[in-house]
């Protein structure tokens, strides 16, 4: 079909007609804005789901999207204040943020790093140039660049939804943002918390690379770091399909507690036992693992990964390290805490390897007798907790300490053995 020459006469002029079609990125981010900010339009496939929802958080804050934004910093005591609070997560990432503004040396990008609230607590140190007007002002220490002060911007966005993302160009709320570039990722803590966000932004010009893989690379070693770091008691679990995998990004991390639940698992580790479940009595390591505590530990003794089978079925090879004391005492031993039940000491009788326990045996002549005492004290524990809690698994193990299955086999294991005495006195 011929087209309609007073048209094609018009394309380029003034009045030609409206575009139904964008054909790049910036023509179709013009036209998310004018359907959105012009004729309340959802520009949905425009723009990112993200985007659109900052730019509905902003309008209700931000009526006019052509002011001046304020880049002041906080005032010293809160920055004081903001740097102390976040003080291992800096300490986390020290080795990674000098390694991306190593690599991007060469370029115009700034990292910026902020804690939870958005408030700046890292940036490059190099000066920004003077094509980069906004970020003389805002890559600063103590600038608050939060949503709701700067409007949309990538690390805004991650500070108020936890997930990564980029912003381009006129995808920034405020018109003074137009020609920033920005990709950020989240880092959390063992609570499963944003703990802070890590941004590379670039002003007048492109990445030039793809930031947003390279910012989720390294928010993920601060992460894993600053998990690691937040775990001084928990039993520290590294995990992947291929042992090559261990020491990168790309590894499972389990933080084992010394009652035997999972405290916490990273993304990686996640993807390969599936999300924790919310309750913590649901959270048993040998129902999850497919291991007891007690072998778990005793991997730890071993420097190099070994292959296990997960109780999915999958197998995957695991190293572990204890966190902690060098003994593993909140783990092995009883330690009495007011107003709770000793953990039960028969844990670290099971976690001892048989060698060990002949030589403690040969060696200690009153070492059956005190062997049987614990054994008595331990039944007796465990019964008078069971009865206290009315019968429930669950909460006298928490209360003990102990895995659910540790306190199931010491149940079985009772059973049977009153039934072998039964049988012999038939």
């Amino acid at each position: 079909m011929a087209l309609d020459r007073s048209l094609v006469g018009r394309i380029g002029t003034p009045d030609a007609p409206r575009q139904l079609f964008a054909s790049t990125p910036a023509q179709r981010v013009a036209l998310a804005r004018r359907q959105f900010f012009e004729e309340g339009v959802r520009p949905s496939g425009l723009v990112g789901e993200a985007v659109i929802q900052s730019w509905m958080r902003c309008s209700r804050t931000h009526a006019d999207r052509q002011r001046i934004v304020p880049f002041d910093p906080v005032t010293p005591s809160r920055l004081h204040a903001t740097l102390a609070r976040n003080r291992q997560l800096l300490e986390a990432a020290r080795q990674e943020l000098g390694q991306m503004e190593h690599a991007l040396a060469g370029t115009d990008c700034h990292v910026i790093l902020t804690d939870r609230e958005g408030v700046v607590v890292h940036v490059t140190q190099h000066p920004a140039a003077a094509h980069q007007p906004v970020l003389r002002k805002t890559a600063r220490v103590g600038v608050n660049i939060a949503e709701h002060i700067v409007g949309t911007t990538a690390p805004g966005i991650v500070a108020s939804t936890g997930q990564a993302c980029t912003v381009d160009g006129a995808e920034h709320y405020f018109d003074l943002l137009c020609h920033m570039q920005c990709a950020a990722a989240p880092i959390r803590d063992v609570t499963g918390q944003l703990a802070g966000v890590l941004d590379l932004t670039v002003e007048a010009r492109r990445f030039g690379f793809d930031a947003a893989s390279m910012v989720s690379l390294y928010a993920t070693t601060i992460e894993n770091r600053l998990l690691q770091a937040q775990s001084r008691d928990h039993l520290i679990l590294r995990f992947q399909a291929s042992p090559t995998l261990l020491g990168t990004p790309l590894e499972a991390l389990a933080g084992i507690a010394p009652d035997g639940t999972i405290a916490w698992l990273n993304n990686a580790g996640a993807r390969l036992l599936g999300r924790l479940p919310e309750a913590a009595d649901e959270r048993d390591v040998e129902f999850l693992l497919g291991h007891d505590l007690a072998s778990l530990l005793r991997l730890g003794r071993r420097e190099a990964a070994q292959p296990l089978r997960l109780a999915s079925g999958l197998g995957v090879w695991m190293q572990a390290q204890l966190k902690g004391g060098a003994d593993g005492a909140d783990f092995r031993h009883a330690v009495a805490m007011p107003g709770e039940a000793a953990p039960l000491a028969i844990e670290r009788h099971d976690a001892m390897p048989a060698a060990q326990a002949s030589e403690h045996a040969d060696g200690d002549e009153a070492a059956p007798h005190e062997q049987t005492t614990l054994r008595e004290h331990s039944r007796k524990l465990i019964e008078e907790t069971l009865a206290a809690h009315g019968g429930n698994v669950s909460q006298a193990a928490r209360q003990l300490r102990v895995s659910r299955g540790t306190l199931y086999r010491r149940l079985r294991g009772w059973r049977d053995e009153a039934a072998a005495v039964a049988d012999a006195r038939d």
